[in-house]
């Protein structure tokens, strides 16, 4: 699937789709495929007359039409809305789920996060980072915040958190946990605000993302 689409001028989105559909010997039901990413809703609008969304989801379509093994896909839901951003990334899974290999190139960090297996990170041509999405997050910035009375004993917070974790208030009143947010970080920081008589308010915790991740390694200035 390349960036610029490449379909012929005059021609209607599943014209362009039902020959597609012709070269393969199997390929897959172009009126369901059509209904999956909504080409069906401008069935008689020319191709060159397509919004860079409609393209992008013809393009999508004609790239899995024939039922590869393995498919490429450049930028697959640039300038697409949410609703065809969704779409596309359940056909994705429906394709991963059917044993095809996919190698996707995206720009959005959420759209690796969710779709990928394995990362590649690219800066300058080389490979900076790679593995899972959960294994290049791990150990980065997780944190769990509340709010509290001013001046808590942290070290005492601090003795009963696991292993690893860390605490500060870098407000008054505002507390900040350091480490691995799971489920029983949280219930022993509320716990422990429960014996002694802390009712934490605004409690959030925020994850270490794939985007925090390329930041960190790539840099945050704006490129050429």
């Amino acid at each position: 699937m390349p960036q610029n689409g490449g379909g012929h001028p005059g021609a209607r989105p599943l014209e362009l789709l039902r020959h597609a559909a012709r070269l393969y010997a199997r390929p897959l039901p172009v009126p369901a495929l059509a209904e999956r990413l909504g080409l069906d809703s401008f069935p008689r609008t020319p191709y060159r007359r397509l919004s860079g969304g409609q393209r992008q989801r013809l393009a999508l379509a004609l790239a899995v039409i024939g039922r590869p093994e393995l498919v490429f896909l450049d930028e697959p839901t640039a300038g697409l809305d949410p609703q065809a951003r969704r779409a596309a990334w359940d056909l994705v899974r429906a394709l991963r789920a059917d044993g095809v290999t996919v190698v996707l190139t995206t720009h959005f960090m959420d759209e690796a996060e969710e779709l990928a297996d394995e990362v590649a990170i690219i800066d300058a041509g080389r490979v900076i980072a790679e593995g899972t999405p959960a294994g290049l997050c791990r150990g980065g910035g997780d944190s769990l915040r509340f709010a509290g009375r001013p001046g808590l004993d942290l070290a005492a917070l601090r003795a009963a958190l696991p292993l690893g974790s860390g605490v500060e208030e870098p407000s008054p009143g505002v507390y900040r946990v350091t480490g691995d947010v799971t489920p029983h970080l949280l219930a022993t920081v509320t716990a422990w605000c429960a014996q002694h008589g802390v009712l934490p308010d605004r409690i959030t915790t925020r994850r270490h993302t794939l985007e925090d991740v390329f930041l960190e390694l790539t840099g945050k200035e704006l490129r050429p």
